[in-house]
């Protein structure tokens, strides 16, 4: 198996769990959705909403009934619940263990949300209520971590990077 090709199995793209998290934003909110109201949701076009709308109609994530309101197909929930989920999880971990402010984690997380798997989102929430638990070595780490910084001397002192910064792009 080829590790990048993996992307391409991913359930659904960006903009379509965007599209399935509109309808429960606006179902929630309104009790109802329709295209129109998803496409000015999303800022985008009433057409561009329509296309990604019928693929996931297609997919049997929504469904469109007789008036032509949207509903989340119960497999379509599940999927938003686990996108919401890996966010809120996500955002923790940016927000609280790595120190990212609350905008560009919200933006970090938004951005990686469906791509993780679902055990990845549980070892990452496992990892983050045990540095966040009782455990006296723990809160150490957690506190050392904070206490640190990232000072690079030069990737020829640097353990990690070796040969090449990790932080900084390769030279061509």
């Amino acid at each position: 198996m080829e590790v990048w090709k993996e992307f391409e199995h991913n359930i659904i793209t960006h903009s379509a769990a965007h599209h399935l998290m509109a309808i429960a934003e606006l179902l929630n909110k309104y009790g109802y959705a329709r295209v129109t109201d998803v496409a000015r949701h999303l800022g985008i076009t009433r057409g561009s909403a329509s296309i990604t709308l019928k693929a996931l109609k297609e997919r049997r994530l929504v469904v469109e009934d007789e008036n032509k309101f949207l509903l989340l197909s119960e497999e379509g929930k599940n999927l938003v619940q686990a996108i919401q989920s890996k966010r809120r999880v996500l955002i923790k971990f940016f927000q609280d263990v790595l120190g990212v402010n609350p905008e560009l984690a919200e933006i970090d997380a938004c951005k990686v949300e469906h791509l993780i798997s679902h055990q990845t989102g549980e070892k990452l929430l496992a990892f983050i209520k045990f540095l966040f638990s009782d455990e006296k070595k723990a809160r150490e780490f957690l506190r050392a971590f904070h206490e640190s910084s990232l000072d690079c001397g030069g990737s020829e002192s640097c353990p990690y990077c070796m040969d090449a910064c990790l932080l900084r792009p390769e030279s061509s």
